[in-house]
């Protein structure tokens, strides 16, 4: 008998229906999906600027083609070479200078003509005074071949990192002076 009147109490039950949402919750999830769409639209690219530097690879620096080999004396030669620049979107070309030559034992290094004592360019025998030196036309600063500073710059001239390939010398990144002593 009992079975019998559980489904007649089962039958008599009204189905089961979706609970709806009130007008209270329709605003709430609308207004947070909102703003964070928002919010995404403003950390997003604050994130992609963050992270951007971890994601490009290191390269060994940009090499520029500037002379071939066979060029170089041990004499200091003056060789200008364009750069080219990539800043953000925009694209320039700096047109650079180097000193090169052999050294003794035949090994070819460029310095970099920028004097250490204001930033003037330097000239290789451009004094009658001084022969066989860099000297600095702006303030009297003098150099020996190797760049070593010899009067009024605090530091020797800087140096180019050289590649020979091929028989060309490739010039990259500038580096603090270790042939002068």
């Amino acid at each position: 008998m009992s079975n019998q009147h559980d489904q007649h109490e089962s039958s008599h039950r009204p189905p089961n229906r979706r609970k709806e949402m009130s007008r209270r919750q329709f605003l709430t999830y609308t207004l947070g999906g909102a703003t964070a769409y928002m919010a995404g639209g403003v950390v997003l690219p604050m994130l992609r600027f963050a992270v951007d530097p971890v994601l490009h690879k290191k390269t060994e620096g940009n090499f520029v083609k500037v002379v071939e080999v066979s060029k170089i004396t041990d004499e200091p030669q003056e060789f200008s070479f364009e750069l080219h620049q990539q800043d953000g979107w925009y694209a320039s070309t700096a047109s650079l200078t180097a000193w090169i030559r052999k050294d003794e034992s035949g090994k070819i290094y460029a310095l970099s003509p920028i004097c250490k004592h204001l930033g003037c360019t330097v000239g290789w025998n451009n004094d009658k005074g001084f022969p066989n030196e860099y000297h600095c036309p702006c303030h009297g600063a003098q150099y020996t071949k190797d760049g070593k500073n010899l009067a009024v710059a605090p530091k020797p001239l800087d140096e180019y990192k050289v590649k020979i390939d091929k028989d060309w010398v490739y010039l990259g990144d500038i580096v603090p002076n270790t042939r002068a002593k």
